[in-house]
């Protein structure tokens, strides 16, 4: 948090997440606490060691920035999964985001997931969906935290892998014809960007559209062909009507058409400040984000993996955007009302959440 504390306004406004990786919620307390009782052998001899192993700052890219010995965000990531054996263990790391959820005051979230990672590892389709599909019902009754998931496909595997994994969890996503569970209602990207633009996915994305689903596009920061990626979410995909929504995208500011092309066509950043601020100074970062608010573009600030980046959740996130923008509290709740507008919650949670922040005293 860089010496910021979280002011009660920050730590009582309504929030909803849009960016969010479920794995990425996964504590050190749970992960300890999974591999013993699953018997998974974890690379650290004590709690202490485990909790120290937090504390680096992750290369960000060894494609992009070379291989300076430190471990990957993803390496670091996908070895976290591997504690995630039983339905109960999906459903305790959900249940476990929804009470934090609950404490930091979010309302409304829609978590990203995906099957691959924990397929390869000889979990079944089902294992996963029914225990994230227990806790999406029991966070809403214990926690009054509501959510609809995002399934995702991993763009560093290759594209059959993703649609088998898709046609495995579709019995479970909200369907335009009424049927399925209702876990999930949209489909995105995670995992490596490193030359996979978006439209090697394509078929994915038709195919998650005739169903009836929403898409939106990871398009991650300072990545190789950043804008080139973001190009392609707004004018390419989707037999060219473009994403609904993209998750980053900072670089937009990259390519002069991008900004009117989003505000055109009425697509909005899902943006993870802390995540960047690993990476760009103070004074590069939030000017940069004060650049995109001046020019209108529509963005919501969101945690992306908060155990993975320092412990750093939606509410440290937005603490950083009020500080170090020096955004006042109307221009907070313009942010979180942002957040409810571009979420695909059902108009009635929208209503809602939108006349709770009409209560809020920005004076």
């Amino acid at each position: 948090m860089n010496g910021l504390e979280i002011s009660p306004f920050i730590r009582d406004l309504p929030k909803v997440e849009l960016h969010v990786h479920i794995e990425g919620t996964l504590t050190p307390a749970l992960r300890w606490k999974l591999a013993h009782r699953n018997n998974i052998e974890l690379p650290y001899k004590t709690y202490e060691d485990l909790l120290d192993s937090y504390k680096v700052t992750y290369n960000h890219r060894k494609e992009v920035n070379g291989d300076d010995g430190r471990p990957t965000f993803l390496e670091a990531f996908f070895a976290g999964c591997q504690v995630l054996i039983t339905e109960d263990d999906f459903y305790e790391l959900g249940m476990a985001y929804f009470e934090r959820c609950a404490e930091m005051n979010v309302r409304y979230c829609e978590p990203f997931f995906d099957t691959q990672a924990h397929t390869e590892r000889g979990i079944s389709a089902i294992t996963v969906m029914n225990g994230y599909y227990r806790a999406q019902q029991e966070g809403a009754s214990k926690y009054g935290v509501k959510s609809n998931w995002i399934f995702c496909f991993l763009r560093d595997r290759p594209l059959q892998e993703g649609l088998d994994a898709y046609a495995a969890a579709r019995p479970w996503a909200r369907l335009a014809d009424g049927t399925g569970k209702g876990l999930y209602h949209a489909v995105g990207l995670a995992a490596n960007e490193f030359e996979k633009p978006p439209l090697l996915f394509e078929e994915g994305f038709k195919m998650a559209k005739r169903d009836g689903l929403h898409v939106t596009l990871h398009c991650d920061v300072d990545q190789k062909d950043a804008a080139a990626h973001v190009r392609e979410a707004i004018f390419d995909v989707c037999n060219g009507e473009g994403t609904e929504r993209i998750d980053h995208g900072l670089n937009v500011l990259d390519d002069p058409e991008l900004i009117p092309a989003l505000k055109e066509r009425g697509i909005g950043l899902t943006l993870c400040p802390h995540a960047y601020h690993r990476r760009q100074a103070t004074e590069t970062l939030f000017s940069k984000i004060q650049k995109l608010i001046d020019e209108g573009v529509k963005l919501c600030i969101n945690s992306d993996d908060p155990t993975y980046m320092h412990n750093v959740w939606i509410d440290g996130n937005m603490q950083k955007i009020y500080t170090y923008c020096g955004l006042g509290k109307a221009d907070m709740v313009k942010l979180a009302r942002n957040g409810v507008e571009m979420s695909w919650a059902g108009d009635d949670i929208k209503k809602e959440l939108l006349l709770e922040l009409d209560q809020v005293v920005v004076q």
